[in-house]
C-alpha cells in the first residue's frame, strides 16, 4: 500500500511539473509575441505621428510633395518636391526585381533539381557568404570598380541610376535564391514521382509541376527581397550619385528617399520643416514595406483558393 501511494504521489509530481514547465512555455512564448506586436505597433505610430507633421504642423502641400521634383529646403522660399526620391526609390526596386527574380528563381532550380550532391554542397555555403556581406562591401565594390568601368565605357561621371540597381541586385540575389529554394525543397516529393511516373521528363516536371506549385513562396522570395533593396541606403548611396533631379536615363545620376534620409537627418533640427518631411520619407517606406507585405499574403491565399 505504502509503495502505491508512493507511486501515485510521484505520478502527481511529475504531472504537475509537466503543467508547471507548460505554463512556463506558454508564458514565454506569448511574452515573445506580445513584444513582437507592441514593437511593431510602437513604431508605426511613432513614424505615423512624426511623418503626418511635414503635413499638419510645418504646412506643407501634400500634392506638392508627391508630384514636385523641386527640392531646395535651405533657399529662401524653401520647397519639398519629393518626386524624385520617389521615382529613384521605385525605379532601383523594381528593375532589381527584374533583374533577380529569373537569376534567384534559377539558380533555385538547379540547386534543388538539378545539381548533383557535390554542387549543392558547394553553391549553398557560397549563396549564405552572400547573405552575410555587410552593405557597405557591396557599395565599397560598386564605388571602386562599377562605377570607374561605367566612365569608361559610357561615360559620364559613372554615379548613375543603373550603379545603383546592379549593386542591389548583387545584394538581394542571395535572398531570393536562398528563400526560392526553400520553396521548392518543401514542395512534396510525391509531386516529382507522380509526374515521372506519367512520363514528363525532368524539365517538364519543373516547368509544369514544381513551378507553379511554388509559386506562392517564389513570389514571396522576389516580394521580401524588393522590400530589402527598397530599404537598403548605404551601398546605394555610395554609387547613386544622390541628385535632387529625375534621372533622364540609366546612366543619370539619381537618389532615393533613403540616401536622402541618411544624408540630411543628421543636419537638420528635430521639429523643423526638412526634419519633418524626412520623417515622411520614412513614413512613406514604411507604407510601401507594408504594401509588400500584404501582397504577398493577398498572392499567397488566392493560390491556395
Amino acid at each position: 500500500m505504502d509503495q502505491g501511494r508512493a507511486s501515485e504521489r510521484l505520478l502527481t509530481q511529475r504531472k504537475g511539473q509537466k503543467r508547471q514547465s507548460e505554463r512556463k512555455g506558454k508564458i514565454i512564448v506569448y511574452t515573445a509575441a506580445t513584444i513582437t506586436i507592441v514593437a511593431t505597433l510602437a513604431v508605426t505610430f511613432f513614424l505615423t505621428q512624426r511623418g503626418l507633421q511635414s503635413f499638419f504642423v510645418s504646412g506643407i502641400n501634400p500634392l506638392e510633395f508627391f508630384t514636385s521634383a523641386n527640392w531646395n529646403p535651405s533657399g529662401a522660399d524653401p520647397s519639398y518636391g519629393a518626386l524624385a526620391f520617389i521615382f529613384g526609390s521605385l525605379a532601383v526596386t523594381l528593375l532589381s526585381a527584374i533583374i533577380v527574380a529569373p537569376l534567384g528563381i534559377g539558380t533555385a532550380i538547379f540547386m534543388t533539381e538539378i545539381a548533383p550532391r557535390w554542387g549543392k554542397r558547394i553553391l549553398q555555403p557560397v549563396i549564405e557568404i552572400l547573405v552575410g556581406i555587410p552593405s557597405v562591401v557591396y557599395g565599397y565594390i560598386g564605388l571602386t570598380v562599377l562605377v570607374p568601368w561605367i566612365r569608361d565605357t559610357f561615360g559620364g561621371s559613372g554615379y548613375s541610376l543603373v550603379a545603383g540597381v546592379v549593386v542591389v541586385s548583387v545584394m538581394i540575389l542571395p535572398t531570393v535564391t536562398t528563400l526560392s529554394a526553400d520553396s521548392l525543397k518543401s514542395l512534396p516529393d510525391g509531386l516529382r514521382d507522380s509526374s515521372y511516373a506519367l512520363g514528363a521528363t525532368r524539365w517538364q516536371t519543373i516547368r509544369r509541376v514544381l513551378l507553379p506549385a511554388a509559386i506562392p513562396g517564389l513570389l514571396t522570395a522576389v516580394i521580401l527581397g524588393m522590400a530589402r533593396a527598397i530599404g537598403e541606403a548605404l551601398a546605394i548611396q555610395m554609387v547613386i550619385g544622390n541628385t535632387r533631379i529625375i534621372p533622364d536615363s540609366l546612366l543619370d545620376p539619381a537618389a532615393t528617399m533613403t540616401t536622402i534620409i541618411t544624408l540630411n537627418m543628421g543636419h537638420t533640427t528635430f521639429g523643423s520643416a526638412e526634419n519633418n518631411v524626412l520623417w515622411t520619407l520614412g513614413l512613406l517606406l514604411m507604407v510601401m514595406s507594408y504594401i509588400l507585405v500584404l501582397t504577398v499574403r493577398y498572392l499567397a491565399s488566392r493560390r491556395k483558393v
